[in-house]
């Protein structure tokens, strides 16, 4: 009974410690969303990883860099899945500014 205890006890602990190890409730977007960011920040941290990316992509280091905290790190799986009576968001890309002939875009969600 002790040992049951204590492992429910650490594994408490982790839970807080650490937020990709989940939770009971925990959907599946969340855990995907958890387990993206991890992956992805894990490749930030850790230089030959990077270096590796860009070599594979072609792109520089700052590039690679850039781009994943950017696109990779904001809802890398997709909206998250609506609530119970919530309607479904519509993703829309709406143009800013043209300069020097590079379009900003700016991408969001909507409820019609």
């Amino acid at each position: 009974m002790a040992d049951k205890l204590r492992a429910q006890q650490e594994l408490e602990r982790l839970q807080s410690k650490y937020i990709g190890t989940g939770y009971l409730d925990i959907i599946s977007w969340e855990w995907k969303t958890n387990i993206h960011r991890d992956t992805s920040s894990s490749i930030i941290g850790h230089p030959p990883l990077l270096a590796y990316a860009a070599l594979v992509q072609n792109k520089s280091i700052a590039q690679i860099r850039a781009e994943t905290i950017l696109y990779k790190m904001f809802q890398p799986v997709g909206p998250p899945p609506p609530r119970e009576g919530e309607e479904l968001p519509v993703l829309r890309t709406e143009r800013l500014l043209e300069t020097f002939g590079t379009i900003a875009l700016k991408t969001f969600y909507s409820i019609e």
